[in-house]
């Protein structure tokens, strides 16, 4: 049994995982694919911190080989969601019995060991079983989907609100659809023009390259009111001031993603506009919501070259993805774990 141990900063070590004791309440479960992330591999960089060693990988799906006697809603050879957040356990909501409050959730990978291995044993509740109609590809989606709908509550705007998306490509893609999905208008913003493409491809109407015709078209599409809402994509590598440009006054500017990717955030602007700002960086809690999104085919997946990779080393793809020139992802990188 294989595990994928990071030591210390570009340290990932292939060891071999010792025989994983199953407590009554607890599943045992056979990793089947983990998707490769920006947030593996900032942890991978150094340029986030993890309490080392660590074992990486923070999405994967897999099977229940065996369930403890207290396990309920998930048996034997159940197909499932590893939870990628888990309640801290330290904070007050947790320590009074309002863990789904939590406001400090332990991610995969950095606070707990991640899914980069053959076997995870932990409690059912930190696994989702998956219906049918949600392939593992999909599936591996979830948080991405879980960060866009705690996004949309976080808004609480209208129908027909228009909501900027800096950074097109795979989280801002979902975002995007996510938004139009309950009626509201996302404006994609990129400088790739590939990820502008395949925005235009899941059916969001305005797609702007980030350049000098920017705001000409801003304001025709925003009636010259600019957005609503203007969500910038730590890992989309645009200019942050970006999100003040579009943002119209007293409005709500979010950060979000995967992984807190350092930058400047402009605040002179933000004040300026008396803006406020919310940070969203996990989809804690929307797990299910997640789900029923993508069973009822709120978010489509298919534009996403898909590289599946039986034989690999995932160190040097997480040593490419932190590369400073790098570009944002736009395909899904995925490490199949052969059974």
């Amino acid at each position: 049994m294989d595990n994928w141990v990071l030591r210390g900063a570009n340290t990932l070590v292939k060891e071999k995982q010792q025989e994983l004791p199953l407590g009554e309440g607890e599943v045992k479960v056979k990793v089947t694919y983990v998707l490769a992330s920006n947030f593996d591999a900032v942890l991978y960089s150094g340029d986030s911190a993890a309490r080392y060693p660590k074992t990486i990988g923070r999405f994967a799906v897999g099977r229940v080989t065996e369930a403890g006697k207290n396990c309920y809603g998930v048996e034997r050879n159940t197909r499932v969601l590893l939870k990628p957040t888990r309640p801290c356990g330290k904070c007050l909501s947790c320590k009074t019995g309002k863990e789904d409050e939590c406001s400090s959730p332990a991610v995969a990978g950095r606070d707990f060991d991640g899914f980069l291995r053959d076997f995870v044993v932990c409690k059912y509740t930190d696994v989702a079983p998956l219906p049918d109609s949600v392939n593992d590809t999909e599936a591996l989606c979830t948080e991405a989907v879980a960060i866009a709908e705690r996004i949309y509550d976080g808004l609480d705007l209208s129908a027909g609100s228009r909501v900027a998306v800096i950074g097109g490509s795979f989280a801002g893609n979902i975002l995007a659809q996510v938004l139009q999905y309950h009626k509201l208008v996302p404006i994609v913003i990129d400088e790739n023009r590939d990820a502008l493409e395949k925005a235009r491809a899941c059916g969001i109407y305005y797609c702007f390259a980030a350049d000098e015709d920017l705001a000409e078209n801003l304001n025709e599409a925003t009636s010259g009111q600019l957005c609503d809402a203007a969500v910038y994509t730590t890992c989309s590598k645009l200019d942050p001031a970006l999100t003040m440009r579009v943002l119209a006054e007293g409005k709500c500017a979010v950060l979000a993603g995967f992984a807190p990717i350092s930058f400047n955030i402009p605040a002179r602007q933000l004040c300026d506009k008396n803006a406020r700002l919310i940070t969203v960086m996990s989809g804690y809690d929307y797990t299910d919501t997640a789900i029923n999104l993508l069973v009822h085919d709120a978010v489509n997946i298919d534009v996403f070259e898909k590289e599946i990779l039986s034989e690999f080393d995932p160190a040097a793809v997480y040593r490419e993805m932190s590369e400073p020139n790098a570009a944002p992802a736009n395909k899904m990188t995925i490490f199949k774990l052969i059974l």
